[in-house]
């Protein structure tokens, strides 16, 4: 006698019965959400297979209403995605902890409340459990320990307390999570002090702890976490010595401020804030990535620095050309109480090619009459007098490019840009709290970008650059009249601008996840998988071709990078930063081309014949594409993405042999549906010669094919297939 299997047709009223279940909970369900089979209905948002539902993605639609306890009835479903839906309320049903083939929980930013059900750790194949940004409340459940399957652990902002579970005996704990690479916790009122038993989890990559009231040392294990690229404990009430994390060399980003740790020999991190004091010496064990020691605001009296650079470089002229390409628009910045900021720039050779005309001058003179020459004379007089007059032009336009803007004669003036408005000085101090500290949202090379808020309530952001920045006035003007023209869905929006006793001030619209780099790197706590890598894709390309194609005059922006591509929201990506960018007209007059980029995302042709053309453009969103699929920086610890990729591509095998670079956070092989397709793509945007690259408007039409083949609408909004996180307010960019 064999086993018996359940009817076909009971297993769908099943399912039927659980869909119409939420269908009647929920508000502002998707209007195709009709008739009684979801699976051939084709319902938005309702992923079958085999007329079983697998996956519910719904994102920021602005569903209403509550988790229905019938969900357990879908005992297929391996992906829930309901985040980004403030409307949903109410508790989460215990019967969640039912769905045993359940691989993704996505709850981000909606209004659930209650407990998590401690039953969660029932879920064994559960990889990503998101439920930040909510109301939940009480202790962090110990049974999550069980899922040995888990990836990404994220509970930011919600009202949990308690401390952090670990394992004890038979009860599970965090420390179990042998397999978790990011561990967020920040924004919550955990208590007590934080487990040495954590060191053990040699797999972390991201850990937040920031923003709870945890107290006690920092654990000395923690330095096994050598895998651990960014670590925030700030924000605590941590005590004890400062935390030795000397073998922990992957770090990009650690910070342990608002603490109260013991005055010791100051590490290689963030220290400002706390109470160091005496004589603090900077030992030679820090890790050879150290950019910045931050000791604001500690009672420091003397530092000793016991390492010194005493390398000397010496270079051939093969050698020269490198250090040129590498330090192109790149920005040292020494303390400014003793001197800086250096800029490096490469800039174009003068051409010889002057010799010729006095020669042919005087065999002109020696064969013309005399009438001739007077006119000759004239003419070259007349000549010399125009181009000196250009020249004169060129030089105030250089040095005082906004001086035919100002047409009343009062200083600091400025007329309307049209489509954009004027602020005063005045205006933008108020709507800042006088650019008070509190309001700052980002920083970097070219200042600061701060929070305001217009007398209507509307959210704008103030890009304030410091004088001496990389973006001269020219750079400042030209990226007013660029953005004041141009106008589409996935370029940032200029609101206004203020140049008023030497400030130059940017307002833009504000955009609410910061930028594609942040969330690429962890910092801002976005994930995106395949499908929404392929949203931000297509929408920085739409940006672009329409600035290629579009634009009058049409533009080459000439810094393409993941830090300049925002995502708003939904995660619809919008291309920012356009104090580089050069009209096309204009860089086909003067083919040679200051050379301005970035290292990593440059056109090598560009850089060798500086020539301009939009196929830079090109080149460098090739490279883009490659880091969102790895998420590696363009260049890191001397290895460039495009070589390595090159190398490693193998098109005879499965995913071409590239297993190695894609980020884990990207999703699983089977469902990588046109990865191969977007990897072809990405090596003819990164010819080396740019009359074999694609054009732009080609490549969104390549990008929407392949959004076709991974089952997506390409002209459906970002909202229907984004999860993200609330975004940290230090990793906001407008760079």
């Amino acid at each position: 006698m064999g086993w018996s299997t359940p009817d076909v047709s009971q297993e769908l009223l099943i399912r039927d019965v659980a869909l119409a279940s939420l269908k009647d909970i929920w508000q502002n369900t998707p209007p195709n959400w009709v008739g009684t089979d979801p699976c051939g209905n084709q319902w938005e948002g309702i992923g079958c297979n085999n007329s079983r539902v697998t996956s519910i993605t719904l994102s920021s639609i602005g569903l209403t209403g509550s988790l229905s306890a019938d969900l357990d009835l879908l005992s297929e479903l391996k992906t829930l995605d309901l985040s980004y839906n403030k409307g949903l309320t109410g508790p989460l049903p215990r019967t969640i902890g039912s769905l045993n083939k359940l691989s993704n929980l996505i709850l981000v930013g909606c209004s659930f409340s209650g407990p998590i059900p401690d039953n969660i750790g029932s879920l064994h194949q559960l990889a990503y459990l998101s439920l930040n940004s909510n109301h939940l409340s009480g202790h962090i459940p110990p049974s999550i320990g069980n899922l040995s399957n888990l990836l990404w652990l994220d509970l930011t902002d919600n009202q949990l307390d308690g401390p952090i579970p670990v394992s004890k005996g038979s009860t599970p704990g965090l420390d179990m999570l042998f397999n978790c690479r990011h561990l967020i916790f920040n924004g919550n009122q955990l208590t007590g002090s934080i487990p040495s038993t954590l060191g053990l989890v040699q797999s972390l990559q991201v850990l937040r702890l920031d923003g709870n009231a945890l107290s006690g040392p920092v654990p000395s294990n923690f330095n096994n976490l050598t895998s651990l690229t960014q670590m925030y404990l700030s924000n605590n009430q941590l005590t004890g010595p400062v935390p030795n994390l000397t073998g922990m060399n992957l770090l990009s980003y650690v910070d342990i401020s608002n603490n109260t740790f013991d005055a010791s020999d100051a590490p290689s991190w963030v220290l400002k804030k706390n109470q160091l004091n005496g004589s603090l010496v900077i030992s030679t064990t820090h890790s050879k990535q150290l950019k910045l020691i931050d000791l604001q605001y500690n009672v420091i009296s003397q530092l000793d620095v016991k390492e010194e650079y005493n390398v000397t470089m010496i270079f051939n002229r093969t050698g020269i050309s490198s250090i040129g390409f590498m330090l192109s628009n790149q920005t040292f910045k020494p303390p400014p109480m003793y001197f800086g900021p250096f800029y490096f720039l490469g800039d174009e050779y003068e051409k010889y090619a002057e010799s010729h005309k006095s020669s042919s001058i005087s065999i002109i003179i020696e064969v013309a009459v005399g009438g001739s020459i007077l006119l000759l004379v004239l003419i070259l007089a007349g000549v010399y007098a125009f181009h000196s007059k250009k020249r004169a032009e060129r030089a105030i336009k250089r040095t005082k490019p906004f001086a035919q803007w100002d047409l009343s004669g009062r200083s600091g003036s400025a007329p309307e840009v049209k489509g954009v408005r004027c602020f005063s000085l005045k205006e933008l101090e108020k709507y800042t709290n006088h650019f008070t500290e509190a309001n700052v949202i980002g920083s970097g090379g070219y200042g600061k970008v701060y929070q305001g808020t217009l007398p209507t309530g509307q959210l704008i952001a103030i890009k304030q650059d410091k004088k001496g920045s990389t973006q001269g006035e020219l750079e400042f003007k030209t990226e007013i009249e660029l953005l004041s023209r141009v106008h589409h869905k996935n370029l940032v929006n200029l609101l206004g601008f203020c140049f008023e006793k030497g400030e130059q001030i940017l307002v833009y619209e504000y955009i609410t996840n910061g930028s594609l780099k942040d969330s690429l790197s962890g910092k801002s706590g976005i994930r995106l998988d395949w499908m929404r890598r392929l949203r931000v894709a297509l929408g920085a390309a739409r940006g672009l071709a329409y600035l290629h194609e579009f634009a009058n005059p049409p533009i080459i922006h000439r810094d393409i990078k993941s830090n300049n591509i925002l995502l708003d929201e939904s995660l619809n990506a919008k291309v920012a930063d356009f104090g580089l960018s050069k009209p096309i007209a204009d860089s086909e007059s003067n083919v040679m081309t200051q050379v301005k980029g970035t290292m990593g995302y440059m056109d090598p042709e560009y850089y060798m014949t500086l020539r301009l053309t939009e196929k830079s453009d090109v080149y460098s969103f090739g490279v883009l594409m490659l880091e969102l699929i790895t998420s590696r920086k363009p260049i890191d610890q001397g290895k460039y993405i495009v070589k390595e990729v090159q190398e490693a591509m193998d098109k005879t095998k499965d995913l071409y042999n590239l297993h190695e670079f894609l980020d884990p956070a990207i999703g699983l092989g089977p469902t990588l549906k046109g990865l191969e397709k977007f990897m072809d793509l990405a090596m003819r945007c990164v010819k080396e010669p740019g009359s074999e690259r694609p054009v732009m408007v080609e490549v969104v039409k390549e990008l929407e094919y392949i959004m076709e083949l991974a089952g997506l609408n390409p002209d459906a909004s970002a909202a229907s297939t984004s999860e993200s996180y609330v975004t940290s307010k230090g990793s906001f960019h407008y760079a």
